[in-house]
């Protein structure tokens, strides 16, 4: 019966002294981030060091020169109306009608002038395309005080008529030639359709300036 005592007391004194070695050992409590940032703040004041930093700019110092890039900026109508060549009134007719001026759609335009006046005289009565549309000519054999008031035209004759949406499609999207000038023969813009295609080259149309005063 004593030995079972003095093991029941010498177990209790094991286990004391196990969680007093325990607490001894293990780590002191974290403070919090607010916490740790005061205490450095604190410190830091003690020692003489102040958190404030500050640059001292000499006079002689310069700020670095920025370069950028001129640029002139244009009206793109008064730009396109001073023009003198059938390519310049090709521009201008898919720019006043709200299409792109792309090359594609640049050589379909020169290549349908061609088509209706030939390249040498594409000027003829400024009518290039022989639009009806506010010409006086409902064959399309009417004129235009000047090239630029033809150029407008066009553009009110394309959107202004169903029959050729295909075409105003074809421009918007500026799709390939084949699609517009396909569209183009289709249309009742010509009688003749153009021979569906038969009538129409795709060889390169040649710059021609149309003579003084033609364009207003």
């Amino acid at each position: 019966m004593r030995v079972r005592r003095g093991l029941v007391v010498l177990v209790a004194g094991a286990s004391v002294f196990s969680l007093a070695a325990l607490t001894a050992l293990a780590p002191p409590p974290q403070s919090s981030a607010s916490e740790s940032g005061q205490g450095l703040s604190q410190a830091a004041l003690a020692g003489g060091v102040s958190e404030q930093q500050s640059l001292q700019v000499t006079g002689a110092a310069t700020a670095p020169r920025v370069l950028r890039d001129e640029f002139d900026a244009s009206d793109g109508l008064e730009v396109l109306s001073a023009g003198t060549t059938n390519h310049d009134w090709a521009k201008l007719v898919l720019f006043m009608a709200g299409f792109p001026t792309t090359d594609s759609n640049i050589a379909v335009m020169t290549r349908w002038m061609r088509q209706e006046n030939g390249p040498d005289n594409w000027w003829l009565r400024n009518n290039p395309l022989n639009n009806g549309w506010g010409s006086g000519g409902g064959s399309g054999l009417g004129s235009y005080d000047t090239l630029v008031t033809a150029a407008a035209n066009v553009g009110y004759a394309l959107h202004g008529n169903p029959g050729y949406s295909a075409i105003v499609a074809g421009f918007s999207s500026s799709a390939p030639t084949s699609q517009i000038e396909a569209a183009i023969w289709a249309s009742p813009w010509a009688t003749s359709h153009y021979g569906n295609g038969s009538h129409w080259s795709t060889s390169p149309v040649p710059v021609v300036a149309s003579p003084a005063g033609t364009w207003g």
